[in-house]
This record gives structure tokens, C-alpha cells and sequence, in this order.
């Protein structure tokens, strides 16, 4: 009997897309033949993500959950080629499952909770497998948590299409000793202006510094440009460099329900936010623009 290697598993997850367990057993039951492992993988409808993994798969959803004790939230984002899967039963299903083995443990990035048990599979393996039944290239891309010692961590969803499920996923945790449902409350408010205001940092001490230095050189030169004296020009920037802290920064911002009141303001002095999570689906994923037109007319010669 054929001695099935790692290199032979890879060449054929390579060629097909198959899942590790699956590419191995492939080989088994072939006696190392490649090429009729493929066929055994395509008979199985284990191969079919082959054909899928070019496509851009920027659809799909993002989800959030917390743990029953509300001191635990995740986001996750699985990606689909097309919206309509987002509806679809199977795919919201697979989104729920990953999303409970996120919630119920941590996880320092998304290679690992990619790399965790999901019925005897790795969740990456189990997503590629789940492709022949859905139908689309799908993956699991992102991952993030936010986690307080006590308190509350608040979840929302925009424009949900299931519980919990949609594009644009938040999560914000609130360290206090108060009572849940009133952080509940607030938590949900905050969350929501997040969804809406998209800042970029927590506090002015998470500004990236490199990010507020260039900003603040642009503004020099822009003082000078415009023949301010040095002392004016500082005056100037310092200005613009709070302003950038107001449009920016979480706790800096106006909160967007009432347009006035300041987020600080808003928590008090015995609620501290300590971190939050704003993930937009697709995000940051190019797709190639296709004229369908051109496409067409190129095809008929």
C-alpha cells in the first residue's frame, strides 16, 4: 500500500480545495493515486470549492453574539460570492455555528478560531466542505472579541437580516459595577452611534501616533501655505488636531441621537468604556468591476 505523505494532502487540497481529512481519505481509498483521488473528492462533492476559489466572495454576513454572562462579545465576518446566500437557511445556519465556538472561547486572531473544532473538522475545513451544498466560495475572514472583568458587553447588528446577522456588526464594552439592564440599555445606544458615527479609536491615548503627527504636519504646512505666523499657525492646528479628536475619537465624539452631548459625558464617571468593535462586511475586499456588456459582446466574437 501507497504511503500517503503530507506533500501528496497538500498537492491535492491544492488541486481540489478539499479539506485536509477529506484530501487524506481521498488518497486511502486510492492508494496514493492522485488523479483518482480527485475523482473520488468530485464523486463526493468535495471538490467543488476548486472551482469556487477564485471568485471574489465579499457577500455574505457579519455576525455578533455575547456569553451568557454579557462580559463576552465576538464578531465574525464569513464571506460569500453573492447577498443571496445571506438569506439562505444553510449559510445563516454555518454563521451561527461559528459564531457559538467564538463566543464560547477566546481566540487571539482569526487563524485560530479558523483552526478550531466544528464537529470533528476545523472550522475552515468545515466551511470549504459546507461550499458544495451552498453553492458559493465562502470564508471565514474576520474575527474580534471584546471582553470586560464586570459589566457588559453590548452587541448590535444594522439592518439585521436574522438574529444577530447582517452587514454592519458592533460591539461595545462597558466596565462597571451598575446594574445589566441599564448598561444594557446605554451598551445598545453606544453601540448603535458606533454603527453610525464609525470612529476609529477608543480614547485620544490610542490614537495611532503616527497617524496624529502626520495629520499635524499637513496642518503646518497648510498654515504656512496660507501665510499664518508661526504662533497663529500652532493656535490653528491645535484647533483642528481637537476637532480631529471630535470626529474620531469614541469618547470624544457628539453622541448622534441627541447631537450634543458628549460620549464621556454620556457613560459618567462609574462606567468605563473599554473597548469596541465595528465591523462592516466586505470591507477592505476588492472586487474586480466586470462590464457584463463588454463581457457579452466579447464572447460572441
Amino acid at each position: 500500500m501507497t504511503a500517503i505523505t503530507a506533500s501528496m494532502v497538500k498537492e491535492l487540497r491544492e488541486m481540489t480545495g478539499a479539506g485536509m481529512m477529506d484530501a487524506k481519505k481521498a488518497l486511502v481509498e486510492n492508494d496514493g493515486n492522485i488523479e483518482a483521488a480527485v475523482d473520488w473528492l468530485r464523486t463526493k462533492g468535495l471538490a467543488k470549492a476548486a472551482k469556487k476559489a477564485g471568485r471574489a466572495a465579499a457577500e455574505g454576513l457579519v455576525s455578533v453574539a455575547t456569553n451568557d454572562a454579557g462580559t463576552h462579545g465576538v464578531a465574525v465576518e464569513i464571506n460569500a460570492e453573492t447577498d443571496f446566500v445571506s438569506r439562505n437557511e444553510g449559510f445563516q445556519s454555518l454563521v451561527s455555528e461559528v459564531t457559538s465556538i467564538a463566543t464560547s472561547g477566546t481566540f487571539a486572531d482569526v487563524d485560530a478560531l479558523n483552526a478550531a473544532d466544528m464537529n470533528g473538522k476545523s472550522v475552515a475545513d468545515t466551511i470549504t466542505a459546507a461550499v458544495a451544498t451552498i453553492g458559493e466560495n465562502m470564508n471565514l475572514r474576520r474575527y474580534e472579541s471584546v471582553s470586560v472583568s464586570q459589566g457588559y458587553v453590548a452587541s448590535y447588528v444594522h439592518n439585521a437580516v436574522a438574529d444577530g446577522k447582517g452587514k454592519i456588526g458592533v460591539l461595545v464594552g462597558l466596565e462597571s459595577t451598575k446594574d445589566r439592564a441599564e448598561l444594557e440599555t446605554l451598551g445598545k445606544q453606544v453601540a448603535m452611534h458606533v454603527a453610525a458615527a464609525n470612529p476609529l479609536f477608543l480614547d485620544i491615548d490610542s490614537v495611532d501616533p503616527e497617524m496624529l503627527e502626520r495629520e499635524r504636519t499637513v496642518l503646518i504646512e497648510q498654515a504656512k501655505e496660507q501665510g499664518k505666523p508661526a504662533e497663529i499657525a500652532e493656535k490653528m492646528v491645535t484647533g483642528r488636531i481637537r476637532k480631529y479628536y471630535e470626529e474620531h475619537v469614541l469618547v470624544e465624539q457628539t453622541f448622534v441621537m441627541d447631537g450634543e452631548t458628549k460620549i464621556s459625558k454620556l457613560l459618567g464617571d462609574d462606567i468605563k468604556l473599554t473597548g469596541f468593535a465595528r465591523m462592516v462586511l466586505g470591507e477592505g475586499v476588492e472586487v474586480e468591476e466586470t462590464d457584463f456588456a463588454a463581457e457579452v459582446a466579447a464572447m460572441a466574437g
